[in-house]
């Protein structure tokens, strides 16, 4: 069938809205007709080509639709079902087997080698194969086939406009923070960077009941946010050194930290913020070959606990209808991070996301 779809085409260059042929689902794979997609930091660093994802391609992973077809197999939706689309994982290794599908051992293959397991792709140019089943799903389209498993199916009610974040850089955010950290009630914690990922870390700071919740950024307008947000303390981290701040808010450190710039900088000022025994978590991409020097004696004796933490370690059926009930009681309000765009306009949403402008845009289609 034809679809309408956003084609990364060169590094650095705007995405093109082309007319694709989208193959037919196959064996446990689901139609979805997109309603909406995030647009994430990761979609930018794939189109600038940090990491080797084959272009021409149909980017986007955090999509939201309405089941359409399924294929054989199928037994978990059904034609009409709403959906939030998740990450792509194999079921069956022995990380995906014990509950951490996030480090899956075919994570790489299965979310950026451009094809289906097969070496397939679903979408095509004429007789040119455009790079697909990005993070399993290619959400840049106004339709995508979806392999069952990375399916979360959710309520009739559901306002799916603007779900599709849940599946990759709230999920990250809050994942790290409620699932990684499990911050106690009346603890502190220090958030580096207040984009949607740090900011879904603080709401969920917010709602597992910590007392100091401590942003910090270069950016006096977003800081200004957060504290309307449930921060209770900001920190610009141009005018001032954050550890200082930190140890001095906190008379020694905080007890969790959160670092999702993915700058090595940023990461060396995480790991100074934290008090003895603390604990810090990294969500942030770095370009690869990124190295941050470290003085391991006094880490050692810091006992000091670190991180890596990829899409909030979450099971994704689990944890973002989660994420939902939570929305939906007023503890988790991730909806105000979110700035809708026509589908037309992705490369503005593009563009608004890298200068700060917006927080979390998200295109209709």
């Amino acid at each position: 069938m034809k679809v309408k779809a956003a084609v990364a085409t060169e590094a650095h260059e705007p995405l093109e809205i082309r007319e694709l042929e989208l193959d037919e689902p196959r064996d446990l794979e689901v139609r979805v007709r997109l309603v909406a997609s995030g647009v994430c930091h990761t979609d930018a660093i794939i189109r600038d080509q940090w990491y080797p994802v084959p272009l021409p391609a149909v980017l986007g992973h955090e999509g939201a639709g309405i089941v359409e077809q399924v294929g054989a197999g199928v037994t978990s939706v059904k034609p009409g079902d709403k959906v939030v689309l998740a990450p792509a994982s194999c079921g069956t290794c022995r990380q995906c087997v014990s509950g951490h599908p996030a480090y899956c051992e075919n994570f790489y293959d299965y979310n950026f080698g451009g094809t289906r397991p097969d070496g397939t792709t679903m979408f095509s140019d004429g007789d040119t194969s455009i790079t697909s089943n990005f993070f399993g799903q290619s959400s840049f389209a106004s339709t995508t086939n979806v392999a069952e498993r990375n399916l979360v199916k959710v309520d009739d009610d559901a306002p799916l406009d603007i779900l599709g974040p849940l599946g990759c850089g709230i999920q990250t955010g809050s994942g790290a923070v409620l699932n990684v950290l499990q911050p106690g009630p009346g603890s502190s914690i220090a958030v580096f960077g207040t984009g949607a990922v740090g900011m879904a870390g603080m709401l969920a700071a917010v709602a597992s009941g910590c007392t100091t919740i401590i942003m910090v950024d270069i950016v006096d307008s977003r800081l200004e946010f957060a504290a309307e947000l449930g921060a209770t303390h900001t920190i610009n981290s141009k005018n001032e050194d954050p550890i200082e701040r930190i140890r001095e808010i906190t008379g020694g450190g905080v007890n969790y930290a959160l670092d999702t710039t993915g700058v090595k900088g940023v990461f060396a000022q995480m790991l100074g913020s934290l008090a003895i025994r603390g604990h810090g978590a990294l969500v942030g991409a770095a370009k690869p070959g990124t190295e941050a020097p470290f003085d391991i004696g006094s880490l050692l004796l810091s006992g000091i606990q670190v991180s890596m933490v990829i899409e909030g370690d979450s099971v994704p059926q689990e944890f973002i209808p989660k994420l939902i009930a939570m929305h939906q009681k007023g503890l988790f309000p991730f909806d105000k991070l979110v700035k809708t765009y026509a589908f037309d306009d992705i490369n503005q949403a593009f563009a608004d996301s890298e200068s700060g402008v917006t927080l979390k845009p998200v295109v209709v289609y």
